[in-house]
């Protein structure tokens, strides 16, 4: 099932796109949008695995809105305007649909996002917007993830060596999306921990492999409502 948001300041174009989604098999519309801003602080809790997306918006384009969601959502361009499209390909979208749309046009794109998003796999490498600009960093090298100290929004990423990476704007939710399921779990509602740094587990507690200024090794504290799920993981 695609589960899609649409965004288009116009309307009339989201009543008429609503209406063509919901008369293809396999595709729900979860929610529309006619504000950038507005659809940006809402679509990380939003249940979807796709976004159309409009280009020409104002105050805000949907290549900009692109560029910071690109990382967890499955993106289609809708535009009037040709010009556009190799930018929107740049970003590694699905499809660019020019309007007037059609909906054998559409049907298209969607059977295009199906076919990615069954073979979508959790990859050995995560790619988001981070204080040294967009990067790639390799879940091998990630020791421990937890909320950050100056702006809850943000994620700090500890890796093996020391290194500490900020991801800007990025919940939980979205980040566990794309780590393998099989090495990180969520300890808490702050902290994610590679397995391969658990030390030693307890009821109440992990002990890491990960020191501190004080040459001791980071201890966490198991949330009640984590502790079922990480004692499965180690089979207990």
């Amino acid at each position: 099932m695609i589960k899609c948001v649409i965004l288009d300041d116009e309307l009339l174009a989201i009543s008429y796109l609503k209406l063509l989604c919901e008369q293809i098999e396999n595709v729900e519309v979860v929610k529309v949008f006619n504000d950038p801003k507005i659809f940006l602080s809402e679509i990380e809790n939003i249940d979807c695995n796709l976004c159309i997306l409009d280009i020409e918006m104002p105050g805000m384009t949907g290549l900009q809105v692109a560029e910071l969601i690109s990382g967890s959502k499955k993106i289609i361009f809708t535009t009037a305007y040709k010009e556009y499209a190799a930018e929107a390909f740049d970003l590694n979208v699905v499809d660019y649909v020019r309007k007037p749309i059609k909906k054998e046009r559409l049907i298209q794109a969607f059977e295009k996002a199906a076919d990615l998003l069954a073979t979508t796999h959790r990859k050995d490498f995560i790619e988001w917007n981070t204080n040294i600009g967009k990067s790639t960093i390799f879940t091998e090298q990630i020791a421990y993830i937890k909320t950050s100290e100056i702006d809850s929004r943000d994620k700090d990423i500890i890796l093996k060596d020391g290194t500490v990476i900020v991801l800007k704007n990025l919940n939980f939710k979205s980040l566990l999306e794309m780590l393998p399921a099989k090495d990180f779990a969520q300890v808490n509602k702050k902290e994610i921990i590679a397995l391969s740094s658990v030390k030693v587990l307890s009821t109440n507690e992990i002990i890491t492999t990960i020191s501190t200024e004080s040459d001791q090794f980071l201890k966490l504290q198991i949330g009640e409502i984590y502790r079922n799920s990480l004692m499965e993981m180690f089979g207990k």
